[in-house]
């Protein structure tokens, strides 16, 4: 009866930790306890020692503490078995023995397992000695300036390679590097190894990484695909980082959560910057290339007409639609968006967003002072339908087209239809769209047809572009918005805060804008200005600030009063016609731009 017990006993514990262990490589998710591989040495180690307890129960019973001693003995033989050291024929002379029908079945499932523990006590040793290996190095680098990711994958490998060419002497340490999970993870191990960088399977949290020269930098990375591991990873560095010097944590994070989580973390020494990288490539293209938006524009008397269309309101598509209805607010010039997404509650979701930014009372109206705009969103249209080609037929002279519909070969292939259907119906729009990959990048620039008719494709977002040292840790932009922040607030207040990074970010953006569009007075100082130019950049700058706001989501507060405003409300007194504003507020800052 025990061998019966105990077989079956045996065979089920290997079953669920073969089970576990597939779950678990199937969902492995950073940070966890276990992994796939100690849940099936443990099962194996528990399965062994249950198929040979009845060896020793009945060699042992009868003995002074009895079960003492069979716990004992069984594991020291499962030990002997795992490092090779076992006398296996004792034990399958014991099988054969047993007065069982089992023995031919329980010989084969001992033999399997006798063979299986030995392979994975050569894996475990083997990663064993890979962390020692990578810990000597990271010690053996004392002294140099170290940049630390929380995930070998190709964004952090972009950004690691552009750090590697500007700071060769750095050293790269990558964590939570699985090196058997599979040969795109073997593809990166491989470019990690060619940056002489140090790999460790433990999660950035779990290495020692305090074993290092406190006068070096060390610039930590939370680059996971997973947002919710990036925060709690960095509330577990500044936990255990806060008080160094020379050190910086970069946050990967896109949510409202991460924008909260972080606005209260006040570490001591630690610097933190949360990178909200689809803002980053919305505002990296808006400074750097949106000029091209005005310059396509089209009209000869008046204003010169903008007729934008975007194609997918998800998370890019939404960022751009936001931005454009305050980056179009320009003197000169009149801004149309028209934004495509097949699920039918877009509108709804963009307008709760931003209920003030879509309201009939703003949306299309013309007002003295106020921002003009007109956004119209065409819910639960396909854009592979008859009926998007209806609707694209409706918008006069197209002029700028983004294309955001989720992967590079859908964008790619979208982008060309809207080309035919401009084409056919008399629009050159510059089109931008979302391409993720370097080399299709590449190739895209300069496309033609075979006729030699160019498609005019101008992709953006390339892993290597938009994941470099320059885009997310010494960005241009960002250095010219910290200017112009300082001017009324304090710097720590601008790391911090997103309200006040974002908005000095968006007043930068606009302000390159009006000096390549010629704006009067855009070019000069303040104190340079002529009264003209001053009334008149007060007033634009009033113009885009409300568009701005409704963008973030901010309503009126309804009263005049600076008591009024309420930042988790989201009200704000100022969201009012330049005219309605006081005297004190019109001057505000001048021509800093900044309420």
């Amino acid at each position: 009866m025990v061998w019966y017990i105990c077989f079956v006993l045996s065979v089920l514990i290997l079953l669920v930790s073969i089970q576990n262990a597939f779950v678990l490589s199937r969902n492995y998710k950073s940070g966890q306890n276990l992994n796939a591989f100690y849940v099936t040495f443990i099962g194996v180690f528990l399965s062994i020692s249950v198929a040979i307890t009845p060896i020793f129960f009945e060699s042992l019973q009868g003995h002074d503490v009895f079960a003492l001693k069979l716990i004992m003995t069984v594991l020291i033989q499962t030990l002997q078995v795992f490092t090779v050291d076992s006398s296996a024929d004792f034990i399958f002379e014991h099988v054969v023995s047993a007065a069982t029908p089992l023995v031919e079945v329980y010989s084969a499932y001992l033999a399997v397992l006798f063979f299986i523990a030995p392979l994975l006590t050569f894996g475990f040793v083997l990663s064993l000695f890979r962390n020692i290996f990578s810990f000597v190095r990271y010690v053996c680098h004392y002294w140099s300036d170290v940049y630390v990711f929380s995930a070998l994958s190709e964004k952090s490998l972009c950004l690691a390679k552009s750090i590697k060419v500007n700071h060769p002497k750095a050293l790269i340490v990558f964590t939570n590097v699985d090196k058997d999970e599979g040969s795109v993870i073997s593809e990166f191990v491989d470019s990690a190894k060619e940056l002489h960088a140090i790999s460790f399977q433990k999660d950035i949290v779990t290495v020692n990484l305090m074993r290092h020269s406190k006068k070096a930098n060390m610039t930590f990375f939370a680059i996971d695909e997973d947002e919710g591991d990036n925060i709690t990873y960095s509330l577990k560095l500044i936990n255990t980082f806060g008080d160094r010097e020379n050190t910086s944590l970069y946050a990967f994070s896109n949510t409202v959560e991460g924008e909260i989580v972080f606005a209260n973390c006040s570490p001591e020494k630690l610097k933190v910057r949360r990178i909200n990288d689809i803002r980053s490539l919305i505002y990296s293209f808006l400074y750097n290339d949106g000029h091209e938006i005005f310059e396509s524009s089209k009209g000869e008397d008046g204003n010169k007409k903008i007729n934008a269309v975007i194609l997918g309101v998800g998370r890019y598509g939404t960022e751009m639609l936001k931005a454009l209805s305050w980056f179009g607010q320009m003197d000169g010039y009149d801004i149309n968006i028209h934004a495509f997404d097949m699920n039918p509650n877009a509108e709804t979701y963009f307008t709760g967003l931003c209920p003030d930014l879509m309201s009939p009372d703003y949306n299309g109206v013309s007002v003295e002072g106020e921002s003009k705009y007109k956004i119209t969103i065409h819910s639960g249209i396909d854009v592979k339908s008859g009926s998007f080609a209806s609707e694209i037929a409706k918008i006069p002279g197209i002029t700028f087209v983004f294309v955001c519909l989720g992967s590079d070969s859908e964008n790619i292939k979208q982008a060309a239809n809207i080309r035919m259907l401009c084409e056919r119906y008399g629009s050159k729009p510059v089109i931008r769209l979302v391409v993720y990959s370097p080399e299709k990048c590449s190739v895209l620039v300069g496309t033609s047809n075979y006729r030699g008719q160019e498609y005019g494709f101008e992709p953006i977002g390339d892993r290597e572009t938009c994941y470099s040292e320059d885009v997310i840790m010494n960005s241009e932009l960002e250095r010219l918005a910290l200017e112009r922040h300082v001017k009324w607030g304090d710097e720590k207040d601008f790391w911090k805060y997103e309200y006040n990074y974002r908005s000095s970010m968006a007043s930068a953006i606009h302000m390159n804008a009006r000096i390549k569009c010629g704006i009067p007075g855009s070019s000069k100082k303040t104190e340079e200005l002529t009264q003209d130019e001053r009334d008149s950049l007060e007033l634009l700058e009033h113009r885009r600030w409300n568009a701005y706001m409704r963008s973030e989501g901010y309503v009126y507060s309804g009263s005049l009063s600076s008591d009024s405003r309420n930042d988790l409300a989201k009200t704000h007194h100022n969201l009012v016609g330049f005219d309605e504003l006081t005297e004190m507020d019109k001057r505000k800052d001048g021509s800093v731009g900044t309420k």
